[in-house]
Protein backbone atom coordinates (compact mmCIF):
# COMPACT_ATOMS: atom_id res chain seq x y z
CA UNK A 1 0.00 0.00 0.00
CA UNK A 2 1.32 3.49 -0.76
CA UNK A 3 1.08 6.83 0.43
CA UNK A 4 -0.93 9.87 -0.26
CA UNK A 5 0.31 13.47 -0.67
CA UNK A 6 -1.09 16.50 -1.97
CA UNK A 7 -0.38 20.12 -2.01
CA UNK A 8 -2.77 21.94 -0.22
CA UNK A 9 -2.61 25.88 1.11
CA UNK A 10 -2.61 26.84 4.90
CA UNK A 11 -3.66 30.38 5.94
CA UNK A 12 -3.79 32.46 9.52
CA UNK A 13 -7.79 33.01 10.00
CA UNK A 14 -7.11 36.13 11.23
CA UNK A 15 -5.03 37.34 8.17
CA UNK A 16 -5.97 34.76 5.61
CA UNK A 17 -3.13 36.77 3.12
CA UNK A 18 -0.36 34.83 5.26
CA UNK A 19 -0.75 31.83 3.98
CA UNK A 20 1.55 28.98 2.79
CA UNK A 21 1.81 26.24 0.42
CA UNK A 22 2.81 22.66 1.61
CA UNK A 23 2.81 19.27 0.99
CA UNK A 24 1.35 16.66 3.07
CA UNK A 25 1.48 13.49 4.24
CA UNK A 26 -2.61 12.19 4.13
CA UNK A 27 -2.76 10.13 7.06
CA UNK A 28 -6.65 8.84 7.40
CA UNK A 29 -5.27 7.48 10.83
CA UNK A 30 -4.58 11.03 12.53
CA UNK A 31 -7.50 12.87 13.52
CA UNK A 32 -5.47 16.16 13.62
CA UNK A 33 -3.12 17.76 11.21
CA UNK A 34 0.43 18.62 12.13
CA UNK A 35 2.10 21.44 10.32
CA UNK A 36 5.75 22.41 11.40
CA UNK A 37 5.73 24.76 14.05
CA UNK A 38 8.02 27.45 12.41
CA UNK A 39 6.01 27.72 9.49
CA UNK A 40 2.90 28.49 11.26
CA UNK A 41 4.72 31.17 13.34
CA UNK A 42 5.71 32.74 10.01
CA UNK A 43 1.80 33.01 9.26
CA UNK A 44 0.90 34.45 12.86
CA UNK A 45 -0.74 31.43 14.12
CA UNK A 46 -1.04 31.20 17.80
CA UNK A 47 -1.30 28.44 19.73
CA UNK A 48 -4.51 28.30 21.99
CA UNK A 49 -3.92 24.95 23.89
CA UNK A 50 -1.58 22.29 24.55
CA UNK A 51 -3.02 18.45 24.28
CA UNK A 52 -0.91 15.54 24.86
CA UNK A 53 -1.40 12.55 21.39
CA UNK A 54 -0.68 8.56 21.92
CA UNK A 55 1.77 7.86 19.25
CA UNK A 56 1.83 4.47 17.38
CA UNK A 57 4.44 3.18 19.45
CA UNK A 58 2.56 4.09 22.83
CA UNK A 59 4.15 6.98 23.83
CA UNK A 60 3.04 10.14 24.51
CA UNK A 61 3.40 13.46 23.69
CA UNK A 62 2.74 17.06 24.29
CA UNK A 63 2.05 19.77 21.77
CA UNK A 64 0.92 23.30 21.02
CA UNK A 65 -2.77 23.12 19.01
CA UNK A 66 -3.64 26.27 17.28
CA UNK A 67 -6.39 26.74 14.20
CA UNK A 68 -5.85 27.47 10.42
CA UNK A 69 -7.88 27.59 7.43
CA UNK A 70 -7.02 24.60 4.93
CA UNK A 71 -7.37 25.39 1.16
CA UNK A 72 -7.50 22.50 -1.62
CA UNK A 73 -9.13 21.74 -4.89
CA UNK A 74 -11.34 24.96 -4.50
CA UNK A 75 -12.83 24.03 -0.89
CA UNK A 76 -11.47 26.00 1.92
CA UNK A 77 -12.15 24.74 5.43
CA UNK A 78 -11.38 25.92 9.27
CA UNK A 79 -9.84 23.17 11.08
CA UNK A 80 -7.39 22.70 14.52
CA UNK A 81 -3.45 21.77 13.64
CA UNK A 82 -0.93 20.46 15.24
CA UNK A 83 2.31 22.78 16.09
CA UNK A 84 5.31 19.81 14.77
CA UNK A 85 8.13 20.03 16.59
CA UNK A 86 11.56 18.62 14.71
CA UNK A 87 10.59 14.83 13.67
CA UNK A 88 7.10 15.48 12.86
CA UNK A 89 5.93 14.60 9.94
CA UNK A 90 3.49 16.93 7.80
CA UNK A 91 -0.03 15.07 7.96
CA UNK A 92 -3.81 15.67 7.00
CA UNK A 93 -5.61 14.49 9.21
CA UNK A 94 -9.81 13.17 9.01
CA UNK A 95 -10.77 16.61 10.80
CA UNK A 96 -9.35 18.78 8.21
CA UNK A 97 -10.45 16.39 5.31
CA UNK A 98 -13.79 16.49 6.71
CA UNK A 99 -13.68 20.45 6.75
CA UNK A 100 -12.69 20.51 3.37
CA UNK A 101 -15.27 18.10 2.57
CA UNK A 102 -12.72 15.08 1.45
CA UNK A 103 -12.40 11.76 2.26
CA UNK A 104 -9.57 9.41 1.51
CA UNK A 105 -10.01 6.27 -0.83
CA UNK A 106 -7.44 3.91 0.65
CA UNK A 107 -7.52 1.69 -2.43
CA UNK A 108 -6.81 4.27 -4.99
CA UNK A 109 -5.28 6.56 -2.77
CA UNK A 110 -7.46 9.52 -4.14
CA UNK A 111 -9.44 12.20 -2.06
CA UNK A 112 -12.74 12.09 -2.83
CA UNK A 113 -15.61 14.28 -2.22
CA UNK A 114 -17.10 13.58 0.92
CA UNK A 115 -20.87 13.27 0.89
CA UNK A 116 -22.60 15.80 2.86
CA UNK A 117 -25.54 14.80 4.54
CA UNK A 118 -28.20 17.02 7.24
CA UNK A 119 -29.90 14.39 9.52
CA UNK A 120 -33.03 16.06 9.74
CA UNK A 121 -34.61 13.01 10.45
CA UNK A 122 -33.10 13.16 13.69
CA UNK A 123 -34.75 16.16 14.57
CA UNK A 124 -37.98 14.99 14.14
CA UNK A 125 -37.31 11.81 15.88
CA UNK A 126 -36.53 14.05 19.09
CA UNK A 127 -39.95 15.83 18.22
CA UNK A 128 -41.42 11.99 18.67
CA UNK A 129 -42.48 12.54 15.58
CA UNK A 130 -41.52 9.23 14.11
CA UNK A 131 -43.71 9.55 10.61
CA UNK A 132 -41.76 12.37 9.94
CA UNK A 133 -38.51 11.11 10.91
CA UNK A 134 -39.22 8.11 8.79
CA UNK A 135 -39.57 10.31 5.85
CA UNK A 136 -36.54 12.08 6.56
CA UNK A 137 -34.33 9.02 6.80
CA UNK A 138 -36.16 7.95 3.55
CA UNK A 139 -35.09 10.63 1.81
CA UNK A 140 -31.77 10.82 3.34
CA UNK A 141 -30.92 7.52 2.21
CA UNK A 142 -32.08 8.27 -1.42
CA UNK A 143 -29.74 11.22 -1.26
CA UNK A 144 -27.03 9.36 0.18
CA UNK A 145 -27.29 7.07 -3.29
CA UNK A 146 -27.20 9.91 -5.26
CA UNK A 147 -24.29 11.24 -4.07
CA UNK A 148 -22.29 8.15 -4.09
CA UNK A 149 -22.52 7.62 -7.12
CA UNK A 150 -21.45 11.13 -7.78
CA UNK A 151 -18.71 10.72 -5.50
CA UNK A 152 -17.19 7.62 -7.73
CA UNK A 153 -15.72 10.28 -10.05
CA UNK A 154 -12.49 10.87 -8.45
CA UNK A 155 -10.42 14.26 -7.03
CA UNK A 156 -7.07 13.41 -8.30
CA UNK A 157 -4.92 14.05 -5.53
CA UNK A 158 -1.09 15.56 -6.34
CA UNK A 159 1.33 12.76 -5.39
CA UNK A 160 4.80 13.38 -4.25
CA UNK A 161 7.86 10.67 -4.95
CA UNK A 162 7.00 10.84 -9.21
CA UNK A 163 3.34 10.00 -9.57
Amino acid sequence: MGLTHVEATIANPGNPRKAAKLTFLVDSGAIYSVVPKAILRRLGVKPHSKRTFTLADGSRVTREVGDVLFKFNGQQGASPVIFGEKGDSTLLGTVSLEALGFILDPIRRELRALPLILAEGYRAMAAEDRETAEQHMAASREILKMTSKASRQPQRADYAAGQ
